[in-house]
């Protein structure tokens, strides 16, 4: 095994097949959060961005476009039709009136909880054959992981 200053590094072998493994699992996701959007009216893009809006709180389009990776006409065609189905309001900044702020509504909150109490609820089907300590050693390497990924 080589060593980076006082750090091992890890066989190639097993982070091929981590990355690998990590690739299928979020595919999997997708695909099954996109059977669970399939019963509501929104697209996965809008999800996406009610998803944001929910975590993070109101956002400029600027913002909401830089967090999806989007164009910011993108964004705001996006914002249009959310805006046209009661999603989401735009707001004038309470401190800057020239800045519009996008705020999620009602029933875009209720559209966020009813999908994510879904998808958890699938992953718990998944893990059902697991141990709690197996559970909990997953969700805090997963956790460990992202805090990892946060930090680069």
């Amino acid at each position: 095994m080589e060593t980076k200053g006082t750090r091992e590094l890890h066989p190639a072998g097993v982070m091929a097949d981590i990355e690998k493994d990590l690739r299928y699992i979020s595919g999997i996701i997708k695909q099954k959060g996109r059977e669970i959007l399939s019963q509501y009216t929104i697209t996965p893009p809008q999800f996406i961005a009610l998803q944001w809006l929910f975590e993070v709180g109101d956002m400029t389009i600027g913002e909401l476009s830089n967090k999806m990776y989007l164009a910011c006409s993108t964004t705001t065609d996006l914002v249009d039709r959310m805006e046209k189905n009661e999603l989401v309001m735009r707001v004038k900044d309470e401190n800057d009136r020239r800045v519009v702020r996008i705020h999620l509504l009602q029933e875009g909150e209720r559209i966020i909880e009813d999908v994510i109490k879904k998808r958890q609820h699938y992953l718990q089907e998944v893990l059902m054959d697991s141990t709690e300590e197996e559970v909990r050693s997953l969700s805090n390497h997963l956790r460990k992981l992202h805090n990892e990924m946060k930090s680069e």
